[in-house]
């Protein structure tokens, strides 16, 4: 990896735009293919639909792949999830996995310097796949402050079990504890570098083989999680692609920071209130990418 990412931005925010942008990125992706996505919580109004993804997903011949999760709601039990994914259409467009529908969960070691996790726990499914294709929807987040590409490598691709680990900071590794870390939670920036802890083990699992799409669209402050969330504060923005998940969640960052959009005080406070760009930082800091970039349009 350079010094400087390259990162492939287009304002135009169609699905063909993201095939457009894939071509242009250059690197293709090999194997089995497993498509990151945030499938939405029940009630959310922000999370993109799966017609917005299937040309990508068709293109690259991906699987969906989706995690159940550790608080209440209609994804926190693979009964629950099922049934959801099913209602919001997913699997009438693609083949969807949900990698810790069955157990045992398995261990990813994470190979670098953390300070708070020693594995990422995964579903076991994860395991059947060759490359990655990391579909973010780029907006706030309640506990994170913002929620990009580096989320989606880290809570979105851990296990119930993975998630309780990540937000305790490494204290919490089991799925019956789902319910005892939300009454015990870590010091926040422990929390944000455990993030880009379990990110980096993913990075280093698919070694080089993945690919980041974050669509600047439907920004509201609360995450595609919240069965209640606020309606987007900022106009959209566009999509950017990247090899580089420090980067591209670097320079969406940067573009809110830079626009004059109405909204752009009240994005921003969610993201500093919760020390948000410190899950970049911390990700840096690991070496699975760069903060420094160049922003090349699509022709």
């Amino acid at each position: 990896m350079g010094s400087v990412s390259k990162i492939y931005f287009a304002k135009e925010i169609t699905p063909e735009t993201v095939v457009k942008l894939y071509e242009k990125l250059g690197k293709k992706l090999e194997g089995k293919v497993a498509v990151k996505v945030h499938s939405g919580e029940e009630g959310n109004q922000n999370f993109l639909r799966p017609p917005f993804w299937k040309p990508i997903v068709e293109h690259v011949g991906g699987t969906i792949v989706e995690c159940n999760t550790a608080y209440e709601g209609a994804r926190n039990s693979t009964e629950k999830h099922v049934k959801l994914i099913e209602k919001h259409g997913w699997n009438q467009y693609f083949d969807v996995d949900l990698m810790d529908k069955e157990g045992p969960d398995i261990e990813i070691p994470i190979k670098r310097n953390a300070k708070h996790l020693k594995k990422d726990i995964m579903g076991k499914n994860f395991l059947n796949y060759d490359s990655m294709l990391v579909l973010a929807h780029f907006k706030g987040h309640p506990m994170g402050g913002y929620g990009g590409a580096l989320k989606q490598l880290s809570i979105g691709c851990a296990s119930t079990a993975g998630k309780v680990n990540i937000h305790s900071a490494g204290k919490y590794t089991k799925t019956e504890e789902q319910s005892v870390v939300w009454g015990d939670l870590p010091p926040q920036d422990d929390f944000l570098e455990s993030m880009a802890e379990a990110a980096s083990a993913v990075v280093d699992h698919f070694d080089g083989n993945i690919v980041y799409v974050n669509v600047m669209a439907n920004m509201s402050v609360d995450c595609d999680c919240c069965a209640v969330a606020e309606d987007p504060c900022l106009q959209d923005m566009g999509i950017l692609i990247s090899t580089d998940p420090v980067a591209i969640d670097r320079a969406c960052i940067d573009l809110v920071k830079q626009s004059d959009d109405a909204g752009r005080e009240h994005f921003l406070e969610r993201v500093t209130s919760r020390n948000g760009e410190h899950t970049i930082d911390a990700a840096a800091e690991l070496g699975i990418g760069v903060q420094e970039y160049e922003l090349i349009p699509l022709d």
